[in-house]
C-alpha cells in the first residue's frame, strides 16, 4: 500500500497509507468543485473504524468496497462510522451501508436539531437560508434561489445515528493491547456539532471540514443555524490551537501538513476579512448583501456577481456572520428597517 504523498493529486481514487493502520479513501462528489472527501479508514481489531463515509452515490460505493478489498475487508468488515458532521458527503452513506450491513453511526449531538429539522416532514431545505438572505438585502438573490429549489431530501437518507456522541468522548478502536484512542471534540462553525476526533498518542487529528489544508471551510450553512457560527468557529480555532500540534489529516485535500501552521492561517485569513468587513461598512454599506458585494471572493478574488447563485449566497451568508462578530465586539452596531438588519461604524 503507498503511503500518502502530500505532492500527489489527492482527488486520485486509491487507498493511501497516513499513518501505522490508518489509510485515506478519497471518495468522489458529483458536481463539486471540492472533487472528492476523504475517509479515513483505521484498523479496529478484525475490523474496521470509518471516519466519515461519503455521499451515498454508486460511484462512491464501488470505490470504497474496492478500496477496503485492498485492505482485505470488505464493506461488512465496517463496524462503525465516526462522522464528523451531518452535510451529506459526510453522512449520507454511512446510513445507506448501515442498513444493509448493520454497522453502526455515530455522529456529535449538537447534530441532532439539524437532523430533526431535514428529517421534519414540511422541511424546505433552502427556506432558511432564503429567510437570512433576506434579512441580509439579498432579496433578489433569494427570489433566484426559491425558483430553483434545491430537491426534497430522501428521509432514508437521513435517519438518526446509533448513537450521539458527547464532546471529549472517547472512542477506543483496535484489540487489546493495540487500542487507538480518538477522542470527540466539539468545533462548531462549519456546522453546530462538528466533531473532529484527536489521536493525541499517534499524534494525529482527523479535522472533517473544520480545519482545511487550502481553503476556507463555509460557515453556519447548515438546517438549523446557531446565532453567530463565525464566533463559534474562531472559538473552535482557538481551542486547537492551545492543544498538543499534531499532523492534519482534513476531509478535503491533501494530508502533509500541521495543525497549529493551518489553524493560525485561518485565524489571520478571518482577521483579514474582519477588517475589510468593517472598513466596507466605514465607507457606507450597511447590509450584508452590500458589503459582500465590496469584497472578493476566493482566491481568484472574483466579485460577488461573478459567482454562481449557490456560492453568491454562502459568500452573502458569511459576510453577515462576519458583520455579527463586529456587532458582538462593539466595533458596528445594528439596526433593523423592514425586516433588513443594517450595520453602522461604532
Amino acid at each position: 500500500m503507498p503511503d500518502d504523498d502530500p505532492d500527489g493529486d489527492w482527488t486520485a481514487p486509491g487507498v493511501y497509507r497516513c499513518a501505522p493502520g490508518v489509510y485515506r479513501i478519497p471518495l468522489p462528489l458529483p458536481s463539486d468543485g471540492l472533487r472528492a472527501v476523504n475517509v479515513y479508514a483505521v484498523a479496529d481489531g478484525a475490523g474496521w473504524t470509518l471516519i466519515d463515509s461519503g455521499w451515498a452515490l454508486s460511484e462512491a460505493r464501488d470505490l470504497l468496497a474496492g478500496a477496503l478489498d485492498r485492505l482485505g475487508a470488505g464493506l461488512g468488515d465496517v463496524r462503525r462510522f465516526l462522522v464528523t458532521h451531518v452535510h451529506r458527503d459526510h453522512y449520507t452513506q454511512a446510513v445507506v451501508l448501515r442498513r444493509e450491513f448493520g454497522s453502526r453511526v455515530l455522529l456529535g449531538r449538537a447534530e441532532q436539531p439539524g437532523l430533526e429539522e431535514i428529517n421534519y416532514r414540511d422541511h424546505d431545505a433552502g427556506r432558511v437560508h432564503r429567510e437570512r438572505l433576506r434579512r441580509a438585502g439579498a432579496h433578489r438573490l433569494a427570489a433566484q434561489l426559491e425558483a430553483t429549489p434545491p430537491p426534497k431530501a430522501d428521509p432514508l437518507l437521513w435517519e438518526m445515528p446509533d448513537e450521539w456522541l458527547d464532546d471529549r468522548a472517547v472512542v477506543t478502536v483496535g484489540a487489546a493491547g493495540t487500542e487507538r484512542r480518538l477522542q470527540a471534540i466539539e468545533t462548531p462553525g462549519h456546522t453546530r456539532g462538528h466533531l473532529v476526533f484527536a489521536d493525541a498518542a499517534g499524534g494525529l487529528l482527523f479535522a472533517g471540514d473544520h480545519v482545511l489544508p487550502t481553503i476556507t471551510p463555509s460557515i453556519g450553512f447548515e438546517p438549523a443555524p446557531p446565532a453567530s457560527p463565525l464566533a463559534d468557529f474562531l472559538t473552535s480555532l482557538r481551542l486547537l490551537r492551545g492543544m498538543p500540534d499534531a499532523a492534519l489529516l482534513p476531509a478535503h485535500g491533501p494530508v502533509g501538513r500541521r495543525v497549529h501552521e493551518r489553524v493560525d492561517e485561518l485565524l489571520e485569513h478571518h482577521g483579514r476579512r474582519l477588517d475589510a468587513t468593517l472598513h466596507a461598512v466605514k465607507e457606507g454599506r450597511s447590509t450584508g448583501a452590500e458589503v459582500a458585494a465590496a469584497l472578493p471572493w476566493t482566491r481568484r478574488e472574483r466579485t460577488l456577481d461573478e459567482l454562481d447563485p449557490f456560492n453568491a449566497m454562502l459568500a452573502t451568508l458569511e459576510t453577515s456572520a462576519h458583520l455579527d462578530v463586529l456587532a458582538e465586539r462593539g466595533l458596528v452596531v445594528t439596526t433593523e428597517e423592514d425586516g433588513v438588519i443594517h450595520y453602522h461604524a461604532g
